[in-house]
Formats: structure tokens, sequence, C-alpha cells
């Protein structure tokens, strides 16, 4: 029996019958959203607005409305910057 959906679903994770999104690291996904990516890159969400907003920008991807940034890619473009 459980109390809750929370319980019910982190029972399944546990025995590994199900895969909950929110448990997986933002570290093993290809693509973050701009929370994510602001929480694993130490940057703010407007500055990454900014930088991803242009046509030709190669770190970013979007599913509809939802802008989704490349980890990998993002990553690159980071090291190769002095500033931001």
């Amino acid at each position: 029996e459980f109390s809750s959906v929370k319980d019910y679903f982190g029972f399944l994770n546990k025995k590994g019958d199900d895969v909950n999104k929110e448990t997986s690291t933002i570290s093993d996904k290809a693509l973050l959203t701009l929370e994510e990516a602001s929480a694993y890159f130490n940057i703010g969400i407007n500055k990454l607005r900014d930088l991803t907003n242009k046509e030709d920008c190669k770190f970013v991807i979007w599913c509809g409305s939802k802008r989704l940034i490349k980890r990998e890619l993002f990553f690159e473009y980071l090291e190769k910057q002095y500033s931001i």
C-alpha cells in the first residue's frame, strides 16, 4: 500500500520497473531546459535566453516553442569563451 503517488513511482524506480524522468541526473541528459542549464552551468536564465535567441545558434534546438540546450555543444562553446 502506498500513501501517495510519489511513493508509488519511487517504488517503481527502485525496482527498475519504470523510469521517472525526474530521477535522471542533468549530467546524463543530452538536452537541457533553460532551468536545468542554468543550474548546471551556473548561468542565469536571461543570459541563456540571450545566447540562444540567435538564428544560427548551434547549441539550441526548438521543440515547438520549447527551447532546449544541447549540453555537450554548449559546454564546448563555453570552453572557447573568455566572457559571455
